[in-house]
């Protein structure tokens, strides 16, 4: 019998669909099911709303991403139009997954009833996995709770084209919710005090909420609609006396760094801790590369040193950097090898986020400075060779082209030789766009973190210095002190040298501002905002 050709034919059934929630607007609100989901997918359909940054941070890197939310020419799409392209790419991804990324959750005000309807008529199966809606995340991001003891309904009003449906929100008791454009939501506000409900009602305006730049403004119901003439995105209007308890509950918006702008001088792949660190306090980063990593111009040296690792050559293993253990990993994949080379290896770590690179390798090292992480920490944290106690008296240090001496010189004058081998070079990135440096210049951003001095010096060199308003935040003394050497102010420095305590540092600076202008009866006002007057601090 000839056998079937069925089974090795690839599949020609459409790629199945699944309608996802990608909540509404943090990160962070994206369920379990929806990482897993996004992990999988072979393409990812966006909307308006959930942006294409939200897909690429869980799906794999050849994921095709469609915008559904505009055409080629830029303007908004139908929900028709949506549908059609939701169709299309399960079609071009026959047998695969396809993940519709709708904002908030998927079943509330996005149009999944006509997006699905449209799978069934394609023969296309489909799955729902709800999300966080913006009708209940928003409120509680803005520390306005919906319902309390005197609240006996919710009503919810989507502004849309038509007349709005506020009848069931007119007693003083009901909760009333109203999302959309500005202008709509104003028309509907304005339908709910000609229906009857009392002016003077509370009313909390949210735009951009659940995120770093979320804004709150509490008004009444009788001064909204006018106030709403200046909003550019889209609300959630929140109308009832659970208003009243903001003041109280507001958590989102008080954060230490809320609203601040940050600029983080690193790779993407090395600021994803302090970003997600900085969010955490409420600010918003932004990335600018300062250098870029590349392979040595002679890879032979560094090619002999890792067989030499395989063979017995070294007693340690030093690690100064994250990139040096991400190019040894490279080396080691281009060979076929694996972390179970490192067997009978000493291995040393500059620092706890060094440390963390080689766990994620399954690598435990054997050395972490607790004090000073930096190159004379771990020189100082470092053993001296002892002949009766170390076999081998060599040491492979994979480093940068631009390292210092102090750890070889250090090690020889303990008794070790040292293999000191370029595993990468580090060259100054390109300048950032205009504006970016014109934000840099002008005082928009309201702190910069540097990590080291290099980019410190890279910084000013690709995009000049910082605005004397910008809060400075230094990891360390070294890094201090270059900073004040191109002509910056120091105004925080980390108590440790890492990323997260660098950070925590700024949110304790921030904080103090803070209390500063609660004691003097003051607006508390971020350092982009009083550049004008040049820089103030916080005693």
């Amino acid at each position: 019998m000839s056998p079937t050709r069925s089974s090795t034919r690839p599949s020609r059934a459409p790629a199945r669909v699944a309608f996802v929630g990608g909540g509404p607007g943090d990160p962070g609100l994206l369920t379990v099911r929806a990482v897993e989901l996004l992990a999988a997918a072979d393409a990812v359909v966006i909307d308006q709303v959930a942006r294409e940054a939200i897909a690429l941070r869980h799906a794999r890197e050849d994921v095709e991403v469609v915008d559904a939310g505009h055409g080629d020419q830029g303007e908004a799409l139908t929900q028709a139009s949506r549908a059609k392209l939701v169709v299309k790419a399960a079609k071009a991804h026959a047998g695969g997954l396809v993940v519709r990324l709708m904002d908030g959750d998927p079943a509330v005000f996005n149009g999944l009833a006509e997006e699905a309807q449209a799978l069934v008529k394609a023969g296309i199966s489909f799955e729902v996995v709800p999300g966080v809606s913006s009708l209940s995340a928003v409120p509680a991001y803005a520390g306005v709770p919906l319902t309390a003891k005197s609240t006996s309904a919710v009503h919810v009003v989507v502004a849309g084209p038509g007349a709005p449906a506020v009848a069931g929100g007119v007693d003083a008791s009901v909760t009333v919710v109203v999302l959309g454009a500005p202008d709509r939501a104003a028309v509907a506000l304005r339908a709910l005090l000609d229906a009857g409900r009392d002016a003077a009602t509370p009313v909390a305006l949210t735009e951009r909420g659940t995120t770093t730049e979320q804004r709150t403004l509490v008004t009444t119901l009788g001064e909204a609609p006018g106030v709403m003439a200046d909003s550019r995105f889209p609300v959630l209007a929140v109308v009832g006396d659970t208003v009243r308890m903001r003041d109280a509950l507001s958590w989102f918006e008080t954060k230490p760094l809320y609203g601040w702008s940050v600029l983080v001088p690193r790779t993407k792949e090395q600021s994803g801790t302090m970003t997600a660190r900085l969010e955490h306090h409420g600010a918003h980063a932004e990335i600018v590369p300062t250098i870029s990593v590349e392979p040595p111009r002679t890879p032979q040296q560094l090619e002999r040193a890792v067989k030499g690792m395989v063979t017995g050559r070294y007693e340690w293993v030093g690690f100064t950097s994250v990139n040096a253990v991400r190019a040894i990993r490279e080396k080691f994949d281009e060979f076929g090898l694996d972390a179970r080379s490192f067997a009978g290896l000493k291995v040393a770590a500059v620092g706890g986020v060094t440390a963390d690179a080689l766990r994620e390798w399954g690598i435990n090292p054997d050395l972490v400075p607790t004090d000073e992480q930096s190159a004379q920490g771990l020189l100082d944290a470092w053993p001296p060779f002892d002949a009766d106690l170390d076999p081998i008296n060599r040491v492979f240090l994979p480093r940068a082209d631009i390292a210092t001496d102090t750890l070889v010189a250090g090690l020889q004058a303990t008794g070790w030789e040292v293999d000191d081998v370029t595993a990468y070079r580090t060259v100054r990135a390109a300048p950032p766009p205009a504006p970016v440096r014109d934000a840099i210049k002008s005082g928009a951003f309201d702190a910069v973190l540097f990590t080291s001095s290099s980019t410190v010096r890279n910084l000013v060199g690709i995009a000049g210095k910082p605005h004397p308003s910008t809060v400075i935040a230094c990891i360390g003394p070294a890094t201090a002190k270059t900073a004040e050497e191109h002509g910056l102010r120091v105004d925080v420095l980390a108590p440790e040298p890492s990323a997260a305590a660098l950070v925590d540092a700024l949110a304790d600076h921030g904080r103090s501002i803070a209390l500063d202008a609660a004691e003097a009866g003051e607006e508390v006002v971020r350092p982009s905002q009083r550049r004008a007057g040049g820089r103030k601090r916080a005693t």
